[in-house]
């Protein structure tokens, strides 16, 4: 089958994703083989192409926001049958064991493992998945449509949930990109006022298009005090930002599985009147149906590019410089 390949870690801006022929994975015991029809690129893909995560498997296949067709079962397959459509995500297996794990909290399981890190993913023609941890599809979504869903659209939940935003509050979003604005059509959905910091002008107007109420820079004051903030740019310095526009009693959540350092903060400005900080990691399967379900319902409307697969790196180069409008998906067979 025809594949980008990882190799090496290195800067997107060298290309180090290989368009070549490797060999096709069979199915283990419940398991899926997935003929893939798009995968759609995160920024998670930038981190471990270029090593802000550290390696786990090289060479390797990158990509984790997959939709595509069953292709084949191995052993002990019961949920899905040949030529069902199915998604794959980030979070590919746990123990299921742990305490975490029997708690609901599977995100938070140390033995869990990842699509696209530790196993090979959807920049291919073909890939493997867990039968257990394959997602059934809304039929009314597009593939290009559902695919950003499969991760930026269930970090996004997540953090969104870890933000408590109360019922017609007033969110703020700093970063927009893929996750962000799936955010925002659910926020907005369930009767939020939505503002929204981001650098890129591209960014502003699609935002505005959306249903922003206020764009801006982070670092310009916003029109009126936030009830929640979730932070999807990777940047730390963007963090005490967040923490000094929202209310006091109000909670900031970073989205990102990666970011810079933070700095020094103030507490007075920062932390005090009972604000709080939350990381966001991973999700639990549990996020994925409900947003999925809810994604069918309002309907959510991801804006997607579409690229063959071969142009990875490409896409790639432009994700890493704010190019990207919306979501890059990466179509197969290429």
């Amino acid at each position: 089958m025809r594949a980008m390949l990882l190799d090496r870690q290195a800067p997107i801006g060298t290309r180090p994703l290989e368009w070549c022929e490797v060999e096709a994975p069979r199915p283990g015991s419940q398991e899926l083989l997935v003929r893939v029809s798009v995968c759609a690129v995160c920024r998670t893909d930038l981190h471990v192409i270029e090593g802000d995560l550290p390696a786990r498997r090289l060479p390797l296949i990158p990509g984790h926001q997959i939709v595509g067709v069953v292709e084949a079962r191995g052993a002990n397959c019961e949920r899905f049958a040949v030529g069902d459509r199915v998604g794959i995500g980030w979070l590919r297996r746990t123990c299921g064991r742990c305490d975490d794990c029997a708690a609901g909290r599977e995100n938070l399981c140390r033995s869990s493992r990842y699509t696209g890190y530790h196993a090979d993913g959807g920049y291919a023609e073909l890939t493997v998945v867990p039968e257990a941890f394959a997602y059934g599809l809304p039929g009314s979504m597009p593939d290009a449509e559902v695919a950003p869903l499969l991760c930026a659209g269930i970090i996004g939940f997540r953090a969104l949930a870890r933000a408590e935003l109360p019922p017609g509050g007033r969110l703020g979003l700093f970063g927009f990109g893929s996750s962000a604005h799936v955010v925002l059509q659910l926020a907005r959905h369930r009767g939020a006022e939505v503002l929204v910091a981001t650098r890129g002008e591209n960014h502003r107007r699609m935002a505005l298009d959306l249903g922003a109420a206020w764009v801006g820079q982070a670092n310009e004051p916003m029109p009126r005090a936030l009830d929640a903030a979730i932070v999807f740019a990777p940047a730390g310095a963007i963090v005490p930002l967040a923490l000094e526009r929202v209310r006091p009693g109000a909670t900031v959540a970073l989205a990102g599985i990666h970011m810079s350092r933070l700095p020094e903060m103030d507490y007075e400005r920062c932390l005090f009147h009972e604000k709080n900080l939350r990381s966001v990691e991973a999700n639990t399967r549990l996020d994925g149906v409900a947003l999925l379900r809810e994604a069918a319902r309002v309907p959510i409307r991801p804006r997607v590019v579409r690229y063959r697969l071969a142009e990875a790196n490409e896409v790639l180069i432009g994700l890493a410089e704010s190019r990207i409008d919306g979501t890059a998906v990466l179509s197969c067979p290429a």
